[in-house]
Formats: C-alpha cells, sequence, structure tokens
C-alpha cells in the first residue's frame, strides 16, 4: 500500500469512527429515556422531613423500579409508593408490616405482632402527646397484598396510621441508593 492509499484508509476509518458517535449517543439516549428510566430505575428527590434522620429534604435518590417484580418488600424496605389518597406526588417510607402482621403503637414504640421492635433508625420523639397517633395505635391486622408503612420521624409522617395499608400493586420501587449530596452518597 503506498502512502496515498494509506492516508485514504485512514480517512474513511476516521470519517467513519465521527459517524459511528452520534449513533451511539442516539442510542444511548433511547435505551436511558425509553427503558431504564420508565422500566429498570428512576430518580426521586425526597421532599418531606417524614424519613428524618435517615433521609432528608432534598436528598436524591435512586430507585429500583424492579425489586418488586419477582420478590415482595421486606420489613425494613425504604419504599417509594403512589399516594393511597390519590395525590400526584409518590410516597417514600419505611415497610414495618407485612401481610398478617398486627401493628401496634403504644408509647411511641412500634409493636409487630406483640413484640416490640428495635428500630434504631426511629426519631427519638416518636411520641408527641395531642397529636394524633404518634402515642399509641391499634392493634391493626395487615391484609393480604398489602404492607404497612411508617416514616422513620414518626411524630412528623402521614403513612399507614393514617391511611391505611399500602396495596403492593401500588409500590414503585424500592430506595437503592443516594446520590445527593455527594457526602452523603450511598445505601439509605
Amino acid at each position: 500500500m503506498n502512502g496515498e492509499e494509506g492516508r485514504s484508509v485512514r480517512r474513511s476509518a476516521l470519517l467513519r469512527s465521527l459517524l459511528e458517535l452520534p449513533v451511539i449517543l442516539l442510542i444511548s439516549f433511547a435505551l436511558v429515556f425509553g427503558f431504564v428510566r420508565p422500566v429498570v430505575a428512576a430518580p426521586f428527590y425526597v421532599g418531606s422531613e417524614s424519613m428524618v434522620p435517615t433521609l432528608q429534604v432534598w436528598d436524591r435518590l435512586l430507585i429500583n423500579k424492579l425489586a418488586y417484580d419477582i420478590e415482595g418488600p421486606e420489613r425494613g424496605d425504604i419504599i417509594l409508593f403512589r399516594d393511597p389518597e390519590g395525590g400526584e406526588e409518590p410516597l417514600i417510607k419505611r415497610v414495618v408490616g407485612l401481610p398478617g402482621d398486627q401493628v401496634a403503637v403504644r408509647g411511641g414504640k412500634l409493636f409487630l405482632n406483640g413484640e416490640p421492635q428495635k428500630e434504631p433508625y426511629v426519631v427519638e420523639r416518636a411520641c408527641v402527646r395531642y397529636q394524633p397517633k404518634t402515642c399509641s395505635f391499634g392493634p391493626a391486622t395487615v391484609p393480604k397484598g398489602h404492607v404497612f408503612v411508617m416514616g422513620d420521624n414518626r411524630a412528623n409522617s402521614y403513612d399507614s396510621r393514617f391511611f391505611g395499608p399500602v396495596p403492593e400493586e401500588t409500590l414503585i420501587g424500592e430506595a437503592l441508593f443516594r446520590f445527593w449530596p455527594p457526602g452523603r452518597a450511598g445505601s439509605p
């Protein structure tokens, strides 16, 4: 191959590479916004204090939308679900009760099936006198196909104590990863 042919081959390879880049970017964009975001994972920002101290207002999370396609939620999972009362914004809470569990709150402490629960993530002031359902609630049995959810900031959380158990078909996904702020990045 002479010098002229070599330059021509290099030019056509460079041109091919330059044309491939926009095609790859376009396909990547379509996959992320056409498949990954609606089906696999989505970002979510925390808009209330109901999950303090675990999640702070304005924390940004990645929600795993496939988490409950094979197995149901477990106690302790932090889940995103559609507002059972029809609000536009989804809610984020911790699963504390599964189908068949009997849930009660006494003196601000959670009881499952009559046993007090250890919840190191709960704000210490879980019981606020004259604030409904923070000091006592229940017992209530979680029906089949539902979960009982509560915020970690029990005195400042509108949760299953008020709107009842959450139907599993309204679950959007599980909190997978906190990506903002960078200093708090990691598992929620």
